[in-house]
């Protein structure tokens, strides 16, 4: 009979969350990126408005 190797549970989740952090973070990049200008003109409007008040 045949062993079957399985990884410890453990070592699952740990590189689950490994692989799923390296994504969100992956995501969360790309994210900045495409809405750099956007918070930028968003904190420019906002120093306008206490230069006029």
């Amino acid at each position: 009979m045949k062993a079957e190797y399985k990884p410890a549970t453990s070592k699952l989740v740990t590189r689950f969350d490994n692989e799923l952090k390296n994504l969100l973070m992956e995501d969360l990049k790309a994210f900045r990126e495409r809405n750099q200008f956007t918070s930028s003109n968003k904190q420019k409007a906002a120093q306008q408005q206490l230069v006029a008040a």
